[in-house]
């Protein structure tokens, strides 16, 4: 099944003294980050994220494709013990679409992990539209959140018992089968034989490739807290999210003519075992939840970088910004505290 090809054009290109039991915003921190290489678990062969975390070093700006991101490379990681969100972004994308997102919660507190998907991302298609990339996304985002956990110069300053995830378009739907959810593939072709004309997720008329026999959905336990943006989530159905038991902060834009926020969004919203946050916002269309562009994205990438009249990106994210800081921040604590206190007894 693809999804979002025109995303195809997005890119050319020691342990911690004491525990922050609260992020917070610090004035003198900055955003430090760490390329991390791991084996995808669907074919063996080496992958890559990028570990952003906080920092007191100097602030700077690294250049990364077409993004000029607020982040240094290897800077000094601020001491503390952190709570891990990891990212998963969109078909055919890049998870540095969302890096005002990343730093911004690496600034609060948060140690953020922006997973590269093999076979499915902007520089390499080969696995989009298969199953193999329906359930080895969240298998490789399992392996990041491992691969985290024992790297000798993260782990001593993550929180295991505090994982989110956030995702973003298909990443919602891979956020969803990490918590617990099935995919249920006759409702894609149903879906696709109603709605013919959703060219985006009906490119092969609701059939995905079998090209592995030997994969099922895994759900990851560690996972405690999902953030959804605009989440493709067509192939779940009440039933088939009864397993998905974390709190949940969902957006979504009405305006949306890419992953429709009726058959998506607002349908999730309605089956999900716990009530989400949700926050369907006016006039929104799909790219909203990438970070504002720049006037030189905007020459180059419009159909990203165009809003509609009244939509306020800037705004929206800051929105976004300030909201999963607070929702992440609370439900993972409270994961914690809940936690210890079981252990006492």
């Amino acid at each position: 099944m693809m999804r979002l090809c025109a995303v195809l054009f997005l890119l050319i290109s020691s342990c911690p003294l004491w525990v922050h039991a609260e992020p917070a915003v610090h004035s003198q921190r900055s955003v430090g980050f760490h390329r991390l290489h791991f084996q995808d678990p669907v074919d063996k062969q080496s992958m890559n994220a990028i570990v952003f975390y906080p920092s007191e070093g100097p602030e700077t700006s690294s250049r990364m494709g077409v993004y000029d991101i607020e982040a240094s490379a290897d800077a000094k990681i601020a001491m503390g013990h952190y709570p891990m969100l990891v990212l998963s972004h969109g078909n055919v994308g890049t998870p540095l679409a969302q890096h005002d997102l990343i730093t911004a919660l690496a600034r609060k507190g948060f140690v953020v992990v922006a997973v590269l998907h093999p076979g499915d991302n902007v520089k390499d298609h080969s696995r989009t539209g298969t199953l193999s990339n329906l359930y080895g996304r969240p298998m490789q985002i399992s392996a990041a959140i491992s691969a985290v956990l024992s790297d000798n110069s993260l782990s001593p300053y993550v929180n295991a018992d505090q994982v989110g995830i956030i995702g973003y378009s298909a990443g919602g739907e891979t956020a969803l089968i990490l918590a617990g959810a099935q995919p249920d593939l006759d409702r894609l072709r149903r879906y696709c034989q109603e709605r013919p004309d959703d060219h985006d997720a009906c490119s092969t008329q609701g059939e995905l490739m079998a090209d592995r026999d030997d994969l099922r959905p895994v759900a990851d336990s560690r996972v405690r807290a999902l953030l959804l943006m605009a989440p493709l989530s067509l192939m779940f159905g009440r039933e088939t999210l009864s397993q998905v038991q974390v709190p949940v902060l969902l957006y979504s834009g009405d305006g949306d003519q890419t992953v429709f926020a009726d058959k998506n969004a607002e349908a999730l919203a309605r089956k999900l075992p716990l009530v989400p946050q949700f926050n369907l916002i006016p006039g929104a269309g799909h790219f909203v939840f990438m970070a504002p562009c720049t006037d030189e994205q905007r020459a180059s990438m419009a159909w990203a970088c165009t809003d509609a009249n009244g939509v306020d990106r800037e705004d929206i994210h800051r929105n976004l910004i300030y909201e999963s800081g607070r929702f992440f921040n609370k439900v993972l604590n409270t994961h914690s505290h809940s936690m210890l206190r079981t252990a006492d007894h």
